[in-house]
């Protein structure tokens, strides 16, 4: 599926069909279908099936559309209504709470498109495409590059926002342009320098402006990006090298349990894992969230888990590294919803 550019068709929020029912917790909730699209906007939707962690409350309103018109329509029905919007992509690095997320919630995870140009080796792919997928079609067609994101569990525009990495390799190294779309239904192409890339972080993520002028511009939300690779190798090598990567992070990473991926950013020159397996909190536990056994950077949803035992797990964490070690920890994962402001 192409994602149109077109600005046409957004629909009035005026001329909205709503229908109403009740949800097995007997809380009415509403769809609302934004006419000359395909979205339906769902209130009081939970978001624990949309997050890797597999907790989480409800989001006010959740939609997830399937191209760029419905993506400017549900933005455009926020504005109308004056909601806090909050863009979610395959949920692997984030933390909803348990409280739920207040406003609008808009998933990018089904807005698909890929064309691999093999004229100027380069990727272009929607927002909601598959990092890991992405990384073995590439891999099939001998194009070099994105071996490394063959284990990022996130998608295309979510590894743009947090500049996804790993064995030493990144999003921002090999970022063409991001194609964004701003609060007013426009779209904007921006390039790596404008997009203020650092480890694991970037302005998009921050909320701080892209541009020269420096006022603060939030709710970008991207849309595409274009990723220039290598193309021309041998593919069965660029097979070989993409499972040698996945396997490693099998072997060395859990997967046999609910996690958000790494929890903490690595303070230079340690890494995040080692300093908490050497202050002993491997295996240590709050409810159902337990420091992985396998990777110490890994906190899992041994079954039951609620997002406050993870949150505080975490604040249990960096106070605990802190005490050893003089470091503060620095989440990687993002906390969205409101959380306790201390933990019993």
């Amino acid at each position: 599926m192409t994602i149109s550019q077109a600005a046409a068709n957004v629909c009035t929020v005026s001329a909205l069909n709503t229908k109403k029912h009740q949800t097995t917790n007997s809380v009415e909730s509403e769809v609302i279908y934004l006419p000359n699209t395909d979205c339906a906007i769902k209130s009081q939707a939970s978001l624990s099936a949309f997050t890797s962690y597999r907790v989480g409350g409800a989001a006010d309103w959740y939609v997830a559309p399937r191209n760029l018109e419905a993506l400017q329509a549900s933005l455009k029905y926020a504005k109308e209504r004056d909601l806090k919007v909050t863009t979610l992509g395959a949920g692997s690095n984030l933390l909803v709470s348990d409280r739920g997320i207040t406003g609008l919630v808009i998933a990018t995870r089904h807005l698909r498109f890929s064309h691999f140009d093999p004229d100027t080796g380069q990727l272009t792919v929607a927002a909601g495409e598959s990092i890991p997928s992405l990384a073995w079609a590439a891999a099939e067609l001998g194009w070099q590059g994105l071996e490394w994101a063959v284990g990022i569990p996130g998608t295309a525009g979510g590894a743009v926002v947090m500049n996804a990495g790993a064995h030493n390799s990144c999003i921002a190294d090999m970022l063409v342009s991001a194609q964004v779309l701003l609060p007013d239904g426009t779209l904007e192409t921006l390039t790596p320098d404008q997009l203020g890339y650092s480890y694991r972080t970037s302005l998009l993520q921050s909320g701080e402006s892209p541009s020269p002028g420096g006022e603060r511009r939030c709710q970008r939300i991207v849309t595409q990006a274009t990723l220039q690779l290598a193309p021309g190798a041998d593919p069965a090598k660029v097979v070989a090298i993409t499972k040698q990567h996945k396997k490693h992070r099998l072997s060395t990473q859990p997967y046999n349990f609910p996690s958000c991926g790494s929890v903490f950013r690595n303070p230079k020159p340690y890494s995040a894992g080692w300093l908490i397996e050497q202050t002993g909190l491997k295996g240590y536990q709050i409810g159902g969230a337990q420091v992985a056994l396998l990777h110490a950077n890994f906190i899992v949803n041994r079954g039951g888990a609620k997002a406050s035992d993870i949150f505080c797990l975490i604040r249990h964490i960096q106070h605990q590294v802190q005490e050893h070690w003089s470091i503060n920890l620095e989440p990687e994962v993002k906390m969205l919803g409101e959380f306790q402001a201390a933990c019993g």
